[in-house]
């Protein structure tokens, strides 16, 4: 069983992904092996990941270079000095604010420790994810999918996902979570790959 993946063992999954799904090998055959996507493991990562959360890619990339601009060294300490004022000035809404000083605070008197989610299996990493305020389940299933790279990762709720499954499995509709959830299933153990496929399908055709 893989637990992290790879470039060489991406290409593997995506094979065996291809065999057990028509739909999946047919977007193989226009797209190719998607790419991995990975990020580093690390208090960026997750702040990036809460920047992301209901606005578009650009929104937030926009906002995080902003935030790396200003912020140096891109620590808690340095986070938690700015306070949320200094957020709010550099136009994050006032609830982002929170949680990003919230997540430093954690990860800088020791309550959350990115060494420590990295070694946990997935369902304890994502529990530990949950338990910062600001962190739901698509930022924790994002992280476990991209930073830590592990392969049967499925973000549930994900809008992107969503639009490629519709067009992907020719559904009247863009599918409710349960539904998406349901067809991801299928897809075990790599459903992170598979998701990997829909995404890069999605960017492709401009869903």
């Amino acid at each position: 069983m893989i637990r992290k993946l790879n470039k060489e063992n991406l290409k593997s999954a995506v094979k065996y992904l291809c065999k057990v799904d028509i739909d999946l090998a047919s977007i193989y055959k226009t797209d190719g092996t998607p790419p991995l996507w990975a990020r580093k493991p690390e208090f960026a990562t997750l702040i990036k990941i809460i920047l992301e959360q209901q606005v578009s890619l650009a929104s937030a990339k926009a906002i995080n270079d902003k935030l790396h601009k200003f912020i140096k060294p891109f620590t808690p300490e340095e986070f938690i000095d700015i306070k949320n004022s200094g957020l709010r000035k550099l136009g994050i809404t006032r609830q982002k604010s929170s949680y990003i000083i919230n997540l430093a605070e954690a990860v800088s008197n020791g309550e959350f420790n990115f060494v420590q989610l990295n070694k946990m299996n997935d369902d304890d990493a994502k529990h530990y994810l949950l338990k910062i305020k600001g962190v739901g389940s698509w930022s924790a299933d994002i992280y476990l999918l991209m930073a830590l790279q592990r392969p049967d990762i499925w973000p549930n709720g994900d809008i992107a996902l969503a639009k490629a499954i519709k067009k992907v499995k020719r559904l009247k509709s863009i599918p409710e979570n349960y539904k998406q959830n349901s067809i991801a299933n299928k897809w075990k153990p790599y459903r992170a790959v598979a998701a990997r496929m829909l995404w890069q399908h999605y960017i492709k055709n401009k869903l």
